[in-house]
Protein backbone atom coordinates (compact mmCIF):
# COMPACT_ATOMS: atom_id res chain seq x y z
CA UNK A 1 0.00 0.00 0.00
CA UNK A 2 1.90 3.01 -1.70
CA UNK A 3 1.03 6.57 -1.27
CA UNK A 4 -1.09 6.49 -4.11
CA UNK A 5 -2.48 3.57 -2.45
CA UNK A 6 -3.74 5.44 0.84
CA UNK A 7 -4.28 8.40 -0.88
CA UNK A 8 -7.05 7.26 -2.52
CA UNK A 9 -8.57 6.12 0.77
CA UNK A 10 -11.74 7.94 2.13
CA UNK A 11 -11.00 10.82 4.55
CA UNK A 12 -11.42 9.42 8.32
CA UNK A 13 -10.54 5.95 7.18
CA UNK A 14 -8.92 3.35 9.16
CA UNK A 15 -6.13 1.25 7.96
CA UNK A 16 -5.58 -1.92 9.79
CA UNK A 17 -2.38 -4.63 8.86
CA UNK A 18 -2.22 -7.58 10.76
CA UNK A 19 -0.62 -9.08 7.57
CA UNK A 20 3.03 -8.37 7.10
CA UNK A 21 4.87 -5.14 7.79
CA UNK A 22 6.18 -4.01 4.33
CA UNK A 23 2.90 -4.30 2.68
CA UNK A 24 2.50 -0.63 3.93
CA UNK A 25 4.91 2.08 2.59
CA UNK A 26 5.33 3.03 6.19
CA UNK A 27 6.58 6.77 5.52
CA UNK A 28 3.16 7.34 3.07
CA UNK A 29 1.35 6.35 6.06
CA UNK A 30 3.27 8.42 8.51
CA UNK A 31 2.17 11.35 5.90
CA UNK A 32 -1.45 10.38 5.97
CA UNK A 33 -1.99 9.96 9.80
CA UNK A 34 0.30 13.14 10.80
CA UNK A 35 -2.40 14.91 8.38
CA UNK A 36 -5.07 13.68 10.42
CA UNK A 37 -6.77 12.24 7.47
CA UNK A 38 -6.39 8.71 8.02
CA UNK A 39 -5.65 6.45 11.30
CA UNK A 40 -4.22 2.86 11.57
CA UNK A 41 -4.19 -0.24 13.59
CA UNK A 42 -1.09 -2.19 13.47
CA UNK A 43 -0.26 -5.71 14.62
CA UNK A 44 2.85 -5.69 12.31
CA UNK A 45 4.87 -2.63 11.18
CA UNK A 46 8.13 -1.94 8.56
CA UNK A 47 10.50 -2.32 10.10
CA UNK A 48 9.96 -4.73 12.56
CA UNK A 49 10.43 -4.89 15.79
CA UNK A 50 9.43 -1.11 15.72
CA UNK A 51 12.56 0.59 17.51
CA UNK A 52 12.35 2.92 20.03
CA UNK A 53 11.80 6.80 19.18
CA UNK A 54 10.35 5.58 15.39
CA UNK A 55 8.17 8.09 14.61
CA UNK A 56 5.01 5.72 14.30
CA UNK A 57 5.44 5.37 18.24
CA UNK A 58 3.89 8.78 18.64
CA UNK A 59 1.88 9.59 15.63
CA UNK A 60 -1.57 10.64 15.74
CA UNK A 61 -4.21 8.05 15.56
CA UNK A 62 -1.89 4.98 15.46
CA UNK A 63 -2.59 2.00 17.53
CA UNK A 64 0.07 -0.67 17.46
CA UNK A 65 0.04 -3.93 18.73
CA UNK A 66 2.18 -6.22 19.87
CA UNK A 67 2.37 -8.46 16.64
CA UNK A 68 0.08 -11.10 18.07
CA UNK A 69 -2.94 -11.36 15.42
CA UNK A 70 -2.48 -14.55 14.25
CA UNK A 71 -2.65 -16.92 17.38
CA UNK A 72 -6.73 -16.76 18.04
CA UNK A 73 -8.84 -19.77 18.50
CA UNK A 74 -9.50 -19.81 14.94
CA UNK A 75 -5.89 -20.93 13.67
CA UNK A 76 -5.31 -24.13 14.62
CA UNK A 77 -8.55 -25.73 12.88
CA UNK A 78 -7.93 -23.51 10.03
CA UNK A 79 -4.22 -24.59 9.81
CA UNK A 80 -5.12 -28.74 10.43
CA UNK A 81 -7.70 -28.02 7.68
CA UNK A 82 -4.82 -26.12 5.41
CA UNK A 83 -2.72 -28.98 5.89
CA UNK A 84 -4.68 -31.87 5.52
CA UNK A 85 -6.15 -30.36 2.01
CA UNK A 86 -2.17 -29.24 0.82
CA UNK A 87 -1.19 -33.27 1.55
CA UNK A 88 -4.12 -34.78 -0.40
CA UNK A 89 -3.42 -32.33 -3.36
CA UNK A 90 -0.01 -33.45 -3.31
CA UNK A 91 -0.35 -37.30 -2.96
CA UNK A 92 -2.81 -36.99 -5.62
CA UNK A 93 -0.24 -35.00 -8.18
CA UNK A 94 -3.18 -31.85 -7.99
CA UNK A 95 -1.52 -28.29 -7.59
CA UNK A 96 -0.70 -26.80 -4.15
CA UNK A 97 -3.29 -24.31 -2.87
CA UNK A 98 -2.29 -20.74 -1.90
CA UNK A 99 1.06 -20.55 -4.30
CA UNK A 100 2.80 -17.39 -4.01
CA UNK A 101 5.71 -16.36 -6.49
CA UNK A 102 7.36 -13.87 -5.97
CA UNK A 103 10.44 -11.82 -7.99
CA UNK A 104 12.73 -14.33 -9.32
CA UNK A 105 10.35 -17.12 -8.84
CA UNK A 106 9.29 -17.91 -12.09
CA UNK A 107 10.27 -21.68 -13.39
CA UNK A 108 11.02 -22.63 -9.88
Amino acid sequence: MNADFLGRMKDGALLVNVARGPVVDTKALLTEVESGRLTAALDVTDPEPLPPGHPLWHAPGVLISPHVGGPTSAFLPRAKRLVAEQLRRFVNQEPLANVILTTGAEGV
